[in-house]
């Protein structure tokens, strides 16, 4: 036998490539794995999910008008027919609650949702042109956020009134800097991949590019960062419906509600804990999301 032929018998087969598919489902499973994989996230998981829940249908299955005022004030705990008791002008606590969740997370969501779009589209564009354009948009960004968030939410509130859109308004525009700085990072380090190289080369156009080639790649990271912002606009609105800013009375608003019953603090403080600590658990449960989430849809940022 030659010793060719020798070394050909000596030489292992090669492993057998899976096909496409198959290796999209294993990153799949791969992925699906990595999400919720720890019992804090997967407890931060249920209790957003619970409290969306109670928001979306609490209202129509809690009977109690929230609104409605009866002799029966400050009644405590375990009281018949209020379960949370109620508040120093007879409104049943757990009613309350349940509708002053609709309203935070309303204004949460509404807000985040305009500074993921605006931020995002500055960053795409800044991180993608580069030269005089990043500069100037960067350096509008880098002003906005030298201004501390509250105060300038405090200010844009102020000037166009309380209320659920000037909140909205308010919240979104100061959390927007922040989220531009990230997008840009991202579609910075994007942009210089050949894949995008060879669009350019090819001749597609600017807009294509962005919107089917930057941006889909960047969308984890940013829908994690995005998730962790939520809980950030939620301490907004609950900060400013103490102070008044906010949501209005008589709707029911767990800021509000906090503000109403700090002076009963030492004779019924359920009714500060209570919206206090759902407002809390709501702001945990987005940045243990957020920050699972950016474990499984950003690997090469936790690397």
């Amino acid at each position: 036998m030659s010793d060719t032929a020798a070394a050909a018998d000596t030489i292992a087969p090669a492993p057998a490539v899976p096909p496409p598919a198959a290796r999209r489902n294993v990153r799949t499973a791969r992925r699906r794995r990595v999400v919720a994989r720890s019992w804090p996230a997967v407890l931060a998981w249920f209790v957003l999910v619970a409290l969306i829940l109670v928001a979306a249908v609490g209202p129509f299955l809690v009977q109690a008008d929230p609104l409605r005022q009866t002799p029966s004030a400050l009644l405590p705990l375990g009281s018949p027919g209020h379960p949370l008791g109620t508040d120093d002008l007879g409104r049943d606590e757990l009613a309350r609650l349940v509708h002053g969740a609709r309203p935070l997370l309303l204004v949460s969501f509404a807000a985040t949702a305009l500074a993921a779009v605006a931020g995002t589209a500055i960053g795409l564009v800044a991180g993608y042109a580069g030269g005089v354009v990043e500069q100037v948009l960067m350096r509008l960004v880098d002003l906005a956020l030298a201004f501390p968030s509250i105060l300038l939410v405090i200010l844009l509130v102020a000037v166009a009134g309380p209320g659920t859109v000037s909140l909205v308004f308010g919240i979104g525009v100061s959390l927007a800097p922040g989220l531009a700085r990230l997008a840009r990072a991202l579609t910075a380090r994007e942009a210089a991949r050949d894949y995008v190289v060879a669009c350019r080369l090819g001749g597609t156009r600017t807009p294509r590019i962005l919107a089917r080639e930057l941006l889909p790649n960047i969308a984890g990271p940013m829908l994690a960062q995005v998730v962790m912002t939520l809980s950030v606009a939620a301490g907004f609105a609950a900060g400013l419906s103490y102070l008044g800013l906010g949501i209005q009375p008589p709707q029911p608003d767990w800021g509000y509600m906090v503000q109403a019953g700090q002076e009963f603090l030492y004779s019924a403080p359920r009714l500060v804990i209570l919206p206090a600590a759902f407002t809390l658990l709501f702001v945990v449960a987005c940045n243990f999301v957020g920050d699972d989430l950016r474990d499984a849809l950003d690997p090469r940022g936790t690397a």
